[in-house]
């Protein structure tokens, strides 16, 4: 499912016009976002959180060349991880 089809999606769901959901989908991933940039969590309970985690600085291999060792620099990663009820339903 891409953007405009989970548009429509909540569009059919809420009775909102596809213009409304599109501007609650956007509002709604601003906020998130914003909400990681800052280091916070966001947890919506029963789907799941959203978390920033730190990677450390390690060393890798460069695959076009495999003798070859890089340096990877340390770097923060998004991350979601799964509410109980939404793991229960995707379950069945």
């Amino acid at each position: 499912m891409n953007k405009a089809e989970l548009v429509a999606r909540m569009a059919e769901k809420s009775a909102l016009t596809k213009k409304d959901a599109e501007l609650a989908l956007n509002a709604f991933m601003e906020s998130v976002e914003e909400a990681l940039e800052t280091g916070d969590k966001v947890q919506l309970v029963g789907f799941g959180t959203f978390d920033v985690r730190e990677r450390k600085p390690r060393q890798g291999r460069n695959p076009r060349n495999p003798e070859q060792v890089i340096d990877i620099p340390a770097s923060k990663a998004p991350v979601f991880k799964a509410g109980k009820t939404l793991k229960e339903k995707i379950n069945g």
